[in-house]
């Protein structure tokens, strides 16, 4: 009697290749002989496991839905050898699937063991003195932990997850074609444990059997002097918990500076402006400036032209890794010439051009002021 391969897993003929698995999966747990030991459980576990070898698999479907179960006689449903037609697509994804020649053996990696837990990334903000002098941080994070009730097991305490029926244990599982070109083995994951080689059959009321919690937590991290856009940090083991023991990953700080309306960044050195009357650029004068590290004095020398470029030695941006090391403060000295004056210093003024025997009038004090900072 003809076997219905759909109907032998409950699923529709246009199911898609997840839903034939899920249904897989559903039956296998059921009539598996390590857990149904009813009579004829053995003989429908069979009949499931061969129901899925042919559906799972494109090809072997598309033959299977065109010519039945006699198109896909045989292990695996190569078919016979004197069936030529449509075994050219099954010869061609023997070999780009596996990859080799007849005899070949496919491997997957096995998911049974350790796996070590995702990496994450953050991006922190910093003010603009934050980033030059470093310091230390609080940051939250959002992260898998291994859930303290069953250890990362997803077991129910006092329980634990058993052996893979499917799989043995093994997390795979084998298949072998038979092909008038030779025998090809296809180690692919087992579908009923998704390739653990265990199953939990009481899942932890804590974690619902993952074994690991979403948890939200603070961190102070160390910020060191002298970063800038884009440096990342990397903070050891804060990333997703690894699963079946595997150690955690890592989580990547990666900081970004906020600007500042008085101080600029030239690698580790810093630029700013300052602002000073025409007199006080005639005669020169000692003044206080802004720096990251407070107010500082300054001498201005007489003479001092518009646009000079005056250096504050070790006011910079500590070196990155080398904190002792600083750049410089470049601080570029504005000129402000009035545009209106009051009458007693518009005398004043006359009075030294006629001094310097400058002419003077409409437009000529502005032409006299001018010819001071001439470069």
């Amino acid at each position: 009697m003809a076997r219905d391969y759909y109907e032998t897993l409950g699923v529709s003929r246009d199911a898609d290749k997840e839903e034939i698995k899920q249904a897989y999966r559903r039956l296998a747990r059921k009539y598996h002989p390590d857990v149904n030991k009813e009579s004829g459980a053995e003989e429908r576990f069979k009949e499931i496991n061969r129901a899925y070898e042919v559906l799972s698999e494109p090809e072997v479907r598309a033959r299977y839905d065109r010519f039945g179960e006699a198109g896909v006689s045989g292990a695996a449903g190569a078919g016979s050898p004197d069936d030529i037609s449509g075994f050219a697509d099954i010869f061609e994804s023997i070999f780009s699937g596996f990859g080799g020649a007849p005899g070949g053996q496919t491997q997957q990696r096995r998911r049974s063991g350790p796996v070590r837990g995702d990496d994450l990334r953050l991006d922190l903000k910093l003010d603009f003195r934050e980033a030059i002098f470093g310091g230390e941080k609080e940051i939250r994070i959002s992260h898998l932990e291994t859930c303290e009730v069953c250890n990362g097991s997803g077991a129910k305490p006092g329980t634990r997850p058993r052996t893979c029926g499917t799989c043995s244990g093994s997390g795979q599982v084998r298949r072998v074609t038979r092909t008038p070109f030779g025998s090809f083995t296809q180690v692919s994951t087992c579908p009923t444990c998704d390739g653990t080689g265990t199953v939990v059959e009481d899942k932890c009321d804590a974690c619902g059997g993952k074994g690991a919690n979403q948890v939200t937590k603070k961190l102070k991290i160390n910020v060191p002097a002298g970063v800038d856009n884009g440096t990342r940090l990397r903070i050891s083991q804060e990333g997703d918990a690894g699963q079946r023991g595997g150690p955690p990953g890592d989580l990547y700080v990666y900081l970004f500076v906020n600007e500042d309306q008085e101080f600029h960044r030239d690698g580790i050195n810093i630029i700013s402006e300052i602002k000073i009357s025409y007199l006080q650029a005639i005669l020169g004068c000692r003044l206080e400036v802004s720096t990251v590290d407070g107010p500082v004095e300054l001498v201005i020398p007489p003479g001092t032209q518009p646009n000079t470029v005056m250096k504050l030695e070790n006011r910079g941006v500590p070196r990155l890794g080398n904190p002792v090391s600083r750049g410089d403060q470049m601080l570029t000295v504005l000129i402000d010439i009035p545009t209106k004056i009051l009458p007693d210093e518009r005398e004043l003024l006359e009075k030294l051009a006629k001094i310097k025997g400058d002419r003077t009038g409409k437009g000529g004090l502005e032409g006299f002021l001018g010819g001071l900072f001439k470069s």
